[in-house]
């Protein structure tokens, strides 16, 4: 991929991804899978999750690359947008996943103790204080944890978020603030 690709803004990127242009949609990733990688992470609590739905995320954006729209002249808020639906689909696979293997019988075999205890044993520090986080967060209805992911967690303006959600400018300020104020509460009366 050429510098000068990485040179050039979000919006001619992406019309050039529009036409075709792999190489473009390179340097989209380049610029912004961190970004979409950290807020799948942080919807998710699981580095792997994020991973997967990271590359998802870009896969989709190549796929609808027709539909896409640049939002002051930024990619993030589309692929926000998409990286929510993805991680809600990984959420729902997840569950599904739990509930099926809940139901399947452990007459105690003591290789699937082995592999419980081994997979407890391998997960990352972070993930554990991630779920922490998440779980504080978890009370908020999903409307305004949307929000809060994109504002406060993604740095996004509100406008972007806007643009991501598909709803005002206003709806992302009072969504916000009631999150703030609920989070505010929890945090001072932990046992509500």
């Amino acid at each position: 991929m050429a510098t000068e690709d990485l040179d050039n803004s979000d919006e001619l990127l992406d019309d050039e991804m529009r036409r075709g242009s792999s190489a473009a949609l390179a340097a989209l990733f380049d610029r912004h899978a961190d970004a979409v990688y950290t807020y799948c992470f942080r919807r998710s609590a699981s580095w792997h999750t994020a991973e997967d739905a990271t590359s998802t995320v870009f896969l989709e954006y190549w796929r609808g690359r027709v539909r896409a729209k640049v939002h002051d002249d930024s990619a993030l808020p589309w692929l926000y947008g998409i990286a929510r639906n993805v991680c809600r689909s990984a959420d729902r696979s997840s569950r599904r996943l739990n509930r099926a293997l809940q139901r399947v019988p452990h007459e105690g075999s003591a290789s699937a103790g082995d592999e419980m205890a081994d997979a407890v044993a391998g997960r990352v520090d972070s993930e554990h204080q991630m779920a922490a986080v998440l779980e504080a967060i978890a009370a908020l209805p999903e409307r305004e944890r949307e929000v809060f992911e994109l504002v406060v967690w993604a740095g996004e303006s509100y406008e972007a978020t806007a643009a991501a959600l598909t709803i005002p400018v206003g709806t992302v300020r009072s969504r916000l603030s009631r999150a703030r104020r609920r989070l505010s509460l929890s945090i001072d009366d932990p046992a509500s």
